[in-house]
């Protein structure tokens, strides 16, 4: 899978790091969300159109956590 990295995040906590890595490739944009624990990495993708829906989902969740 050819692609072109656009941007990177990354975020260290405690012993994890996430990288958040846009990406472009023939099929459109792409957010590769990548875990790192230790040197074992568990990826998802998270298809550029729903970000919008994904960011409202994780911003629900954080202001239910951080009311408890």
């Amino acid at each position: 899978m050819d692609s072109d990295l656009l941007h990177t995040e990354k975020i260290l906590a405690d012993r994890k790091t996430f990288f958040l890595d846009l990406k472009q490739n023939s099929r459109g944009m792409v957010v590769k969300i990548t875990e790192d624990v230790g040197g074992n990495r568990d990826t998802i993708m998270v298809p550029a159109e729903i970000l919008g829906d994904f960011i409202a989902a994780l911003t629900d969740i954080k202001e239910t956590a951080d009311s408890h």
